[in-house]
């Protein structure tokens, strides 16, 4: 396999970058979603997609607001641990699978109806900017190879 020596996104696109971060902050400072919800949506997104830069940031973020490291793990597998998850986290991760992975679901009436039901409809349109720019973000990532910052 060839290793490539990628672009580093936001030095070549500045005016790009910028306008990427704008929606990252809006998502992250001026939604009415707590914290680490915004923060567990953004590690469940970027878990889905694969994006090593992002799952270790966000993992590093949720375990700051007081995440343990049991309830951690289980993101991947929050199906079968539901009972460690409150019903606005079950909400926000059913729902973000279904749109990060919309080509296969279509966002579905079901799962629609389910999560209005959990956020009402401005709370729901907040979470799905979360999951459309951490999806956004996660394609600059991994296009880019953007290393994680763990160490060995």
């Amino acid at each position: 396999m060839l290793l490539m020596t990628r672009a580093v996104w936001f030095q070549a696109s500045p005016e790009g970058a910028k306008a990427v971060g704008a929606l990252h902050h809006f998502v992250s400072r001026e939604t009415t979603l707590p914290s680490a919800l915004t923060h567990l949506i953004f590690l469940r997104v970027s878990q889905i997609n694969g994006c090593a830069h992002c799952i270790d940031i966000h993992t590093r973020d949720l375990l700051a607001e007081g995440m343990s490291v049991e309830k951690l793990v289980l993101v991947p597998v929050w199906h079968e641990a539901e009972y460690l998850f409150t019903g606005q986290e079950l909400g926000a991760l059913a729902w973000t699978e279904e749109v990060t992975r919309v080509s296969e679901t279509h966002a579905s009436d079901e799962a629609y109806a389910a999560a209005l039901q959990v956020f009402g409809e401005k709370m729901l349109v907040e979470v799905t900017l979360t999951i459309a720019a951490m999806n956004a973000i996660n394609r600059m990532g991994i296009s880019f190879r953007m290393k994680p910052r763990a160490k060995a």
